[in-house]
């Protein structure tokens, strides 16, 4: 990457501030920032494995991926820069995570656009530190205070779950849908029939939902699940676990970790990285689906129905059919032909 986010404009203008800091980034990291501010020491912790992906490259060792962050990622480091979520709850996770292993007297900063909500900051570290604006540009908030009290951090009491029919899904903060399903992901489950057989790879997978009305209705299918997440990568492993039905499940940027071809790829594909609209992520998937389908294997996403996905299925797989829709979404299918652009 070479441009950077608003949030990243607003730090550079602080970039004096940083040069003798010893940093640990933080949260939701959209450019290589962490990797080319100039500073003592940078390191990174993520949630986000395409956002690791970026990070690894320049920083190798200093940038790690996983739900939770441990004392080793923290080092001797004395100033937290945070980029400010979308979502609230993943926010107090995080925060909470980070601050209960970073030293009493360090150094804060959380910086945001101010739609995110990024003002929740203050009254989320009140009674751990207090946060001052310190500026205020391209429509982002810098927060900066110091650590006064360190709060204590239990990851499992962030565990929540409900019930799908007969099914138990297990979630955590930051994961698609955590608190029911989605009307997307509904009207997709709409469309799988009984008795599916064959490989299946569920593609963002989320709390693992998709898989696992598949697998309580289809006993035979063999799962893969991936998702970009740390928490919906240990959110679907939990749900199947819970439910008794066996998949790998494992952290991928669409296909970049997948291997081998499959009968059926099923998803509800996301149209936001962050607060951003971005079709990115969908538009890989559709045009990466020809290399991981066998032949006669089918492709099954929902999506919002004005985004332009049938153009690209049509592109691609010279055909797409609508098997459900909505005013809202539209489930569609095509199949893997020979006349499929490989």
């Amino acid at each position: 990457m070479s441009a950077f986010t608003p949030a990243s404009e607003v730090l550079l203008r602080h970039s004096d501030d940083f040069e003798q800091s010893r940093i640990l980034f933080a949260g939701d990291m959209q450019d290589d920032l962490p990797a080319r501010l100039t500073c003592a020491d940078s390191r990174a912790h993520t949630q986000q494995f395409h956002h690791w992906q970026v990070l690894s490259r320049q920083m190798e060792d200093r940038v790690r991926f996983s739900l939770v962050a441990d004392q080793t990622d923290i080092a001797d480091c004395d100033t937290l820069i945070y980029y400010w979520p979308k979502n609230k709850p993943e926010a107090q996770f995080q925060l909470m995570n980070l601050l209960s292993l970073l030293p009493v007297g360090c150094d804060i900063f959380v910086v945001g656009e101010n739609r995110s909500g990024v003002r929740s900051a203050e009254q989320m570290l009140e009674g751990y530190a207090t946060l001052t604006k310190i500026d205020s540009a391209r429509r982002c908030g810098l927060y900066h205070g110091r650590l006064e009290n360190k709060p204590s951090f239990d990851a499992e009491k962030h565990w929540g779950e409900y019930q799908l029919d007969n099914l138990t899904i297990k979630t955590l903060p930051g994961v698609f849908s955590r608190d029911g399903l989605d009307v997307g992901s509904q009207l997709l489950l709409s469309t799988l029939t009984p008795h599916t057989k064959g490989k299946v790879l569920d593609v963002g997978c989320g709390a693992g939902v998709l898989s696992a009305v598949l697998a309580s209705h289809s006993p035979k299918v063999r799962l893969t699940l991936c998702d970009v997440s740390a928490p919906a990568v240990e959110a679907s492993r939990a749900t199947l676990a819970a439910n008794g039905f066996e998949g790998e499940v494992f952290a991928s940027n669409v296909f970049s970790e997948v291997t081998g071809r499959f009968d059926m790829i099923i998803s509800n594909p996301p149209f936001h990285d962050g607060v951003e609209t971005s079709l990115e992520a969908a538009q890989n998937l559709i045009r990466g689906a020809v290399r991981h389908l066998g032949s006669g294997g089918e492709l099954r996403i929902v999506a919002n129905a004005f985004l332009p996905y049938p153009k690209l299925l049509d592109e691609i797989f010279g055909f797409h059919e609508v098997l459900a829709q909505t005013g809202r979404f539209k489930v569609y299918r095509t199949v893997m032909t020979r006349q499929a652009k490989k």
